[in-house]
């Protein structure tokens, strides 16, 4: 591996170790949560807004994150939010109070959506190319840095099946004792990317004179882009926060009995479909270009999100939902080659975080919201129908306004 990897720098290795460890407590987590607070006997508004506050968490540290890491110094604060992340498992191990979980939930880094948000990040996006000994490898290292992290959620989620096979090896342990292992484990993963970042050296850190934030200034034109985006972006965030991962989990425990070793069968084969997904999104984008790629894979995902919705039984709701799952993120990486391309390159650092941010924000609204529609509705589809709907919304709002904006030849190709 060493070998293959000669190309990265000793911090770049350490970079996607951290990564790894953190995305494979994330798989598990995004599984487990929402059914532990349920087996603890909480009710779905409450549910909602625990994972709401973990949301909240990953605006307010990304935020933080963008205007500050340079000048408090990156290590520094990646050893810190690590240290909350630690902290969060702690905090579900020893207790089950309602109030001091929302605070673990707020103050931990948590992801409960099955794909990684938070201020993590921002800040090793931004040391990535300093870690860089070619620069031509500049995309592969990106490609790398977001497969070993989906793959290594995936192997989380895997994980999550244990507290089911432990019940069945140990007589007597509750379904809530076999899932505290796992926020034991958690604690001890936050405690190795702390000794990872330890490890990191003085090169990851900005120079002096390079310090930017993100309150860049945009061309007229750019902000005119950006607002629109981040507009739109908001919008998709929005209707996707009815179905990340920890409320599907709960809605195939809730309507179909599923548990926790098939969930993790589930999540975990999902995960695998999605990282082999980026690669197939890219071969698309140089064919059709970014905007139709974006558009055109996303709009079946929606329709299949609403059938899944629907489904008469627990096998035709997985299908369903891993053949949705071939599609639903490719939208991911030809959304960020498109907000780099289409402005010049000293504005991609603030187009990046607004855009960012603000699908961070929008996201943090919906898991709350799925809380009271799923505990007053009637049907068990009206979040996923919602959400769907919103998001079909979404992708006809995207093509009709930046179908005909295009990033110019040059930017295309490098990017």
């Amino acid at each position: 591996m060493n070998l293959i990897l000669n190309w990265l720098t000793r911090d770049g290795k350490l970079l996607l170790a951290a990564r790894i460890m953190r995305t494979f407590g994330y798989g598990f987590l995004s599984v487990i949560i929402a059914i532990y607070l349920r087996l603890l006997g909480f009710d779905n508004i409450q549910i909602g807004l625990l994972l709401g506050s973990a949301l909240v968490n990953s605006v307010i540290f990304t935020l933080f994150a963008s205007f500050y890491a340079d000048r408090i110094g990156r290590r520094r604060l990646l050893i810190i939010y690590a240290s909350l992340m630690s902290v969060s498992g702690l905090i579900f191990t020893i207790t089950d109070n309602y109030f001091l979980l929302i605070l673990a939930a707020f103050i931990g880094t948590m992801n409960v959506t099955g794909s990684e948000t938070g201020a993590f990040l921002t800040i090793e996006q931004a040391t990535l190319p300093q870690t860089i000994r070619n620069k031509q490898m500049m995309n592969t290292a990106f490609a790398l840095y977001n497969m070993v992290g989906t793959f290594s959620m995936s192997a989380g989620i895997l994980l999550s099946g244990l507290p089911s096979l432990l019940q069945e090896q140990i007589y007597g342990l509750s379904q809530i004792e076999s899932i505290k292992g796992l926020f034991i484990l958690y604690t001890l993963l936050g405690l190795f990317v702390i000794i990872i970042y330890i490890m990191l050296s003085r090169d990851i850190e900005v120079k002096q004179e390079a310090k930017r934030t993100i309150k860049q200034t945009l061309s007229p034109r750019s902000k005119q882009i950006v607002a629109k985006l981040s507009t739109l972006f908001a919008v998709d965030s929005f209707a996707g926060g009815f179905v990340i991962q920890s409320v599907m989990s709960l809605w195939f425990f809730t309507r179909f009995g599923a548990d926790l070793a098939a969930l993790s069968y589930i999540f975990s084969a999902a995960n695998v479909i999605t990282a082999l997904s980026y690669i197939a999104a890219a071969k698309i984008a140089d064919r059709i270009g970014l905007v139709n790629t974006m558009v055109f894979t996303h709009l079946p995902s929606n329709i299949l999100l609403i059938l899944v919705a629907f489904a008469p039984s627990l096998q035709l709701a997985v299908i369903l939902y891993l053949i949705r799952m071939t599609m639903s993120q490719m939208d991911v990486p030809t959304r960020q080659s498109y907000i780099v391309a289409i402005v010049s390159e000293d504005e991609r650092t603030a187009a990046s975080g607004l855009t960012n941010v603000s699908r961070n924000i929008a996201q943090t609204i919906s898991p709350s919201l799925f809380g009271y529609i799923f505990q007053s509705s009637l049907s068990l589809a009206a979040p996923f129908v919602l959400g769907g709907v919103i998001k079909i919304i979404y992708d006809l709002a995207l093509y009709l306004n930046f179908r005909n904006i295009k990033p110019n030849d040059e930017l295309y190709r490098k990017d």
